[in-house]
């Protein structure tokens, strides 16, 4: 018959401190308490599932109690109380599961066998595993036993949530808190797994196991239980992929490049590819904010050494990295991130997914409408001849006569220094529809000269370096600029409010004008969109030494009153007494 099969779990499980994984510092130091005889009467072990905490706890016991320590402050697993101990057969050990027992009753019970001394050995041992189910109760019947046991008493208490453990039970213990067990060192356990089970393993295959148990060897190794019996004793990378359900970094490789490339169609592509294998978005959008943290890290020789990955994944991480810059990690992790937090609440999922990645597509290379802007159009007076080849800084011809308003007054045609590029063009572009000054311009006739995009510095160069702008302008161009103003800002309501009563009238000079406001608070805010105004209306009258000044009149302004729908229908009463009658007959009132 053969022999009866035990899980790696088990079967692998340390039974010396040299041989826990993971946590080195921390059982150096328990062996040091015990070899200098440093005992405390109860100790806490917490950290996540999977990475030694019982099994710490039950080595500890196993060696407190070993006749013949070894000289590294090992237990010798020859000594009477050891070997009881390997046969779970020993007496000074007990463990009690708090999940299921956790109420006051388990609690006395345990405090009844506290009462008895070890028969052989010194010290009895009481392991509490998942202490953090106790009920308060429990708690409050276990502390003066923990806090003043017999001296051959100690307790150990195992926790995944430590934070759930009453404050009064932490202040009695030695806190001892166990990592997560890096992917190297699961790495190398289970590479010494497959040599004691005669197993094939490639490294990229230990690798994806390790990744997939989290920090835990205890699941790292059923995990490798589940892929050696699927693959009879040959665990190859893509066996380890079909069997575990995960994601090939392939694809996320594939993703960058696409995103280098600026390339959206591969990218939904790869996407509808990867939705086809059964995979769950928010996993994939998870994965990919996975990898682009690790090409970020692996981005600079600082950080590399954050990369939990065997050394070839690694080096292809470093040769990708080196492609993107700093900044397109940042905003790719927190567009990733974005889609995360919103999946859930999304109506389209999918649409969500795909609308980051076209994003992320846009990321390095610029934006469609922006790769191939229209060429720049200039408008120019058609009594002016066209002059194709002349340089960017030349000035451009002086406006007709005929975009002026007919009310205006003759201008005094300017030095061609001092004239702006389009004067015709700002007006239109200001004067409200059906105004006089945007008839007068509309029947201007233009010519459409196209400037190939090659010129745009030269053009910006030519705009910083312009005079100032001195069109003459009447006052009912600038009032139509004015209302052009609160008509394209209709979301202003205070500002447009105020602008509509408070018009501005003359000042000292033909550029100046005063507005005057009806209080403080109106003015602060007139000032606070003064800029954004001033350039409007210089743009409109085309004239940048136009000045407004903003003052609050000493004698009060009768401002419109804005009525609540109840004051209206009381100014109706007043008027016209019958509507009191009407509201009667048709049973009518006000919410």
């Amino acid at each position: 018959m053969s022999e009866k099969y035990i899980v790696s779990a088990r079967k692998y499980r340390p039974s010396t401190f040299r041989s826990v994984v993971g946590q080195q510092s921390l059982t150096h130091t328990l062996k040091t308490a015990i070899a200098s005889g440093r005992l405390a009467h109860a100790y806490l072990f917490c950290g996540p599932r999977g990475v030694g905490k019982t099994t710490c706890a039950r080595i500890f016991a196993k060696t407190i109690n070993c006749e013949h320590p070894t000289p590294e402050g090992e237990a010798c697993n020859e000594c009477p109380s050891c070997k009881a101990f390997n046969e779970q057969r020993s007496y000074n050990i007990n463990e009690l599961d708090a999940a299921s027992n956790n109420s006051v009753d388990n609690i006395r019970d345990l405090t009844e066998q506290v009462r008895i001394p070890p028969q052989t050995g010194r010290y009895r041992v009481f392991i509490i595993d998942e202490v953090h189910m106790l009920s308060q109760a429990a708690f409050n019947a276990f502390l003066k036993t923990l806090e003043e046991p017999p001296e051959y008493a100690i307790f150990i208490l195992a926790t995944t949530e430590k934070q759930k453990v009453i404050p009064t039970i932490l202040s009695r213990c030695q806190i001892y808190d166990f990592a997560r067990i890096t992917v190297p060192d699961i790495v190398q356990q289970l590479q010494y797994v497959c040599e004691q089970e005669s197993i094939e393993a490639e490294p990229a295959a230990l690798n994806v196991i390790a990744q997939k148990a989290d920090g835990a060897m205890r699941d790292a190794l059923s995990i490798f239980d589940q892929v050696a019996a699927s693959t009879e004793g040959h665990i190859t990378y893509q066996s380890a992929l079909d069997n575990l359900n995960v994601l090939d970094y392939d694809y996320y490789f594939r993703l960058v490049e696409t995103f280098l490339a600026g390339d959206v169609n591969q990218a939904l592509l790869i996407y509808k590819e990867i939705r086809d294998k059964g995979f769950d978005s928010q996993f994939f959008i998870n994965g990919l904010a996975q990898h682009l943290r690790d090409l970020m890290v692996a981005s600079t020789p600082q950080t590399r050494k954050l990369l939990e990955m065997n050394d070839e994944v690694a080096q292809r991480y470093g040769e990708q990295s080196v492609k993107l810059a700093p900044a397109f990690y940042y905003r790719a992790l927190d567009l990733c991130n974005y889609c995360d937090l919103n999946y859930r609440n999304a109506s389209s999922k999918q649409l969500l997914v795909e609308l980051t990645l076209v994003k992320l597509c846009q990321l390095v290379t610029p934006q469609p409408q922006q790769a191939a802007q229209p060429p720049i159009q200039k408008i120019v007076p058609q009594t002016a001849p066209p002059a194709p080849q002349a340089p960017a800084q030349r000035p451009a011809a002086p406006a007709p006569q005929a975009a002026q308003a007919p009310q205006a007054p003759k201008p005094q045609p300017p030095r061609p220094a001092e004239q702006p590029p389009h004067p015709a063009q700002s007006m239109s572009q200001a004067a409200p529809a059906g105004s006089p000054m945007s008839r007068a311009i509309g029947n201007t006739p233009r010519i459409m000269v196209n400037v190939p995009n090659s010129t745009a510095p030269q053009q910006q160069a030519a705009v910083a370096s312009k005079p100032q702008r001195t069109q003459p302008f009447s006052a009912e161009q600038l009032q139509a600029a004015w209302q052009g103003y609160i008509d394209q800002h209709p979301q202003e309501r205070a500002l447009c409010t105020t602008m509509s009563y408070a018009l501005p009238q003359p000042g000292a000079t033909a550029e100046h004008f005063v507005m005057t406001v009806g209080s403080s608070t109106e003015q602060k805010n007139v000032e606070e969109h003064k800029e954004a105004l001033m350039k409007y209306l210089c743009d409109a009258v085309s004239n940048d030494r136009l000045s407004l000044d903003v003052k609050v009149s000493e004698v009060p302004i009768d401002t419109p009153k804005i009525l609540s729908p109840r004051e209206v229908v009381e100014q109706i009463k007043q008027h016209n007494p019958n509507f009191n009658q009407f509201l009667k007959d048709f049973d009518l009132g006000l919410a």
